[in-house]
């Protein structure tokens, strides 16, 4: 499974990289807060919700500590899209957050 940490993200998104990022959070969690950007996708609905995923483009999923964003990513990557977790999920989150 590829990884990344989210002060490695928070670096990429500082720098102005336009990056596709995934909360797998449920919406109560998502309500208190999502990365700048980040699209919900509960992970219950990522399975049914494949298609929406460009097998060409790379993707970086974050939950509250990274367990759920991992089953996730492993997923994706079985279908064929490049998923990356996200390390520490929001728990570890340094930057902005947007209700």
């Amino acid at each position: 499974m590829k990884k990344i940490t989210t002060d490695e993200l928070l670096e990429r998104i500082e720098a102005g990289e336009q990056l596709n990022i995934i909360d797998v959070r449920e919406a109560d969690e998502v309500a208190a807060g999502i990365i700048p950007g980040a699209k919900h996708i509960p992970l219950g609905e990522v399975d049914s919700r494949v298609g929406e995923f460009e097998k060409d483009k790379p993707y970086y999923l974050v939950c509250r500590s990274g367990a759920r964003s991992g089953r996730a990513s492993d997923f994706l990557n079985e279908q064929g899209v490049d998923a990356t977790n996200v390390e520490g999920g929001m728990l570890n989150w340094n930057g902005e957050t947007t209700a």
